[in-house]
């Protein structure tokens, strides 16, 4: 990091969750509409709102495949290794991934300054329970005091954990982002979906969530946008799961692309209902969903500002800059994601310690050596410190 004459902020880190992130906090009633633990031939599963969860292999994580384990499969697998091969190559959970002090360390050794963190299981466990909103809101209010337990939001102003939200109920997602900023967190987390109310499915930008949105308006706080089960379908082409992937073997399918496809609607969908017009100060921030999508919704914009001239009071690309930001997967073409963004709206993010991220995050150097230094400052740290500050508004 002194070679670089700057300090670095990755935007996009990880914890494994404890054994009892789900259950600490949650009413014993309730487990059987929400988590528990169940064993089948000495393993260990979460069952979720009844149902055995096998998203995960182990989803105590102990032992866990190394950090970055799938790089060379993402750098187009020169080796042509089956990533299935790669993934048993396990170690024992490291105490980085739990204890929030031996994190801190973990970041001095890898010359990070500060970090983003998210969750692992808690962004793949909404869908399987979304046709029961009560338990939804109910798992991830859990959650969220275990996350301030054991992952404080603003640690030693370095390490900033973002309570998940979900809204499944409108008037929920506003008492929980009110104890969130209670509790000093700098930004919040929540899937790229369509949540599942009770009554029914419905866009999150429909008016009964406006509320939700005046509140994140006037707060300030970020809004992530990060990567996990969305729930996006594949209409029969493939099956639909986040574990669907690797069962029964590995092979590429239309599923590869539902995380692209996910971001893709959500960002569109906002877009088209004007929602940042009627609350002018959200900031989102796109992690872990790749940038391929920019270029279509690009075009579409401009394809509906032909067709309803009027509909968007500016040019709606720019609209889209002004409160987005985004970060890239490292094998993204960085230079065509900033032509895309500007420079000061594209964000660095390992996604350490996951397998498809980094081995260690500043791996990510090689990927932008041909930036200006003024250019590297803002990926590798001013963009997300200034997301990390809240900025009020009206």
């Amino acid at each position: 990091m002194s070679d670089l004459g700057h300090p670095v902020h990755d935007a996009d880190n990880h914890y494994y969750e404890a054994l009892d992130a789900f259950t600490r906090h949650l009413d014993p009633a309730l487990g059987s509409r929400c988590v528990q633990w169940c064993e089948i031939d000495g393993r260990k599963y979460h069952v979720l709102g009844g149902r055995v969860s096998r998203a995960v292999t182990n989803a105590t994580f102990d032992p866990v495949s190394k950090p970055g384990i799938l790089a060379s499969y993402f750098r187009g697998n020169p080796d042509n290794v089956n990533p299935l091969e790669l993934l048993r190559d396990h170690e024992p959970i490291r105490p980085a991934y739990r204890d929030a002090a031996a994190r801190l360390a973990t970041l001095d050794q890898h010359g990070l300054e500060s970090c983003w963190m998210f969750p692992t299981l808690g962004m793949i466990y909404e869908t399987p329970l979304r046709e029961d909103p009560f338990a939804v809101c109910a798992t991830f209010r859990a959650f969220n005091r275990w996350l301030a337990d054991d992952w404080p939001f603003a640690y030693h102003d370095r390490i900033f954990t973002a309570p998940y939200i979900t809204l499944a109920d409108p008037a929920w997602a506003v008492e929980e982002l009110e104890w969130a900023l209670d509790q000093g967190a700098r930004l919040i987390v929540m899937l790229p979906t369509a949540p599942v109310t009770a009554t029914g499915r419905v866009s999150p930008f429909d008016r009964r969530f406006d509320p939700f949105w005046s509140r994140v308006n006037e707060a300030g706080i970020t809004v992530v946008l990060h990567a996990g089960d969305s729930g996006t379908s594949s209409d029969g082409f493939a099956v639909d799961g986040f574990a669907a992937n690797f069962s029964g073997g590995f092979g590429p399918s239309i599923k590869f692309f539902a995380i692209e496809d996910a971001v893709h609607r959500w960002m569109l969908a906002m877009m088209l209902d004007n929602l940042c017009a009627r609350f002018p100060n959200l900031r989102f921030a796109s992690v872990e969903n790749g940038a391929e999508f920019l270029g279509d919704v690009f075009r579409k914009l401009r394809s509906i500002t032909k067709k309803v001239p009027g509909w968007f009071a500016d040019d709606p690309v720019e609209i889209f800059r002004r409160h987005v930001w985004i970060n890239p997967f490292w094998e993204d073409d960085i230079h065509t994601v900033i032509d895309l963004m500007g420079a000061d709206r594209v964000l660095f993010g390992s996604d350490w310690p996951h397998i498809e991220g980094m081995p260690a995050p500043l791996d990510y150097l090689v990927e932008i050596k041909d930036l200006d230094e003024v250019t590297r400052r803002r990926v590798l740290w001013d963009n997300a410190r200034e997301l990390t500050r809240p900025a009020p508004g009206i």
